[in-house]
């Protein structure tokens, strides 16, 4: 049957349908299993909607009222195939997260297959190895400044915090729907993907992030083919990482800090590259 064409379902109890929305919010076991996640707010939902999303569900707030963001949102999810819900207002106001009015919309939409073959390798390719990051919100930062720099992907390495945690998608302002990223489970696996694409010809660089680096930033070449690597927050690179980079980068800093954090190390140093590309 053409989903489109289906009538909206209407949700005014704390039913197996919303306790299962529930679950794409707060259990990241579930939301994994499922493969899909909950899209909240007005950028990241418009971010959604982008023709390589796979929107499943548009959730809408019962009301007589509606803007005309939201009435062109669910027209753009329901030609998209999406069912729509209408979903009683103090429902809507738990799903959101919001103090105060509920949302007008949510998303439930796919969560992308962590698929390293996702990931461009352009001639001038930027991507970001995220290394065990143990914080949602450093994780939806960095791919937010990936997005806004220039960069082409994010992969995330071992035993990590969640990319699809509803922080890390609030963190990265909607970035994270936009911005290819591949959960994997260890370091060798990348490695083994960046030698397959230097032997199909992209010389590709890693470069760590490390306090102890050997070479200022600005002194490395970031117009070259660039795979930068930022360790976890507490304890930096994993050994693997650190003796397969190619380059240890420093950023030099003052004051009382010893070192900066994970999201915005990853930052100056796409910065610096987006800086030195556009020379």
């Amino acid at each position: 049957m053409d989903q489109k064409r289906q009538r909206p379902q209407t949700v005014t109890t704390r039913n197996a349908t919303f306790q299962y929305w529930q679950t794409l919010l707060g259990n990241r076991t579930k939301r994994n299993r499922a493969g899909e996640m909950l899209v909240q707010g007005v950028r990241p939902i418009t971010l959604a909607l982008e023709p390589a999303v796979d929107v499943r569900a548009v959730l809408v707030t019962r009301t007589s009222e509606r803007s005309g963001w939201a009435r062109n949102a669910i027209t753009r999810a329901e030609n998209a195939g999406a069912h729509t819900f209408d979903v009683a207002p103090e429902l809507m106001q738990e799903l959101g997260e919001k103090q105060d009015d509920p949302p007008e919309l949510l998303l439930v939409i796919g969560i992308p297959l962590d698929d390293l073959a996702r990931l461009p390798a352009p001639g001038d390719a930027l991507l970001v190895a995220l290394d065990r990051p143990s914080s949602p919100g450093n994780i939806g930062s960095s791919v937010r400044s990936v997005d806004a720099f220039g960069g082409h992907g994010v992969i995330v390495t071992g035993h990590a915090a969640d990319p699809y945690d509803p922080k890390a998608l609030r963190a990265s302002t909607g970035s994270t729907l936009v911005t290819p990223i591949v959960r994997v489970p260890s370091a060798s696996a990348v490695l083994s993907w960046v030698e397959q694409s230097r032997a199909a010809g992209a010389e590709l660089q890693v470069v760590g992030t490390d306090e102890k680096g050997t070479r200022d930033v600005w002194d490395i070449d970031l117009t070259r083919p660039t795979l930068i690597v930022t360790g976890n927050e507490h304890s930096g690179m994993s050994a693997a990482w650190r003796d397969s980079c190619d380059v240890l980068a420093r950023i030099p800093i003052g004051g009382h800090a010893s070192s900066l954090n994970a999201a915005n190390a990853t930052s100056v140093l796409l910065y610096e590259a987006a800086r030195q590309r556009a020379r």
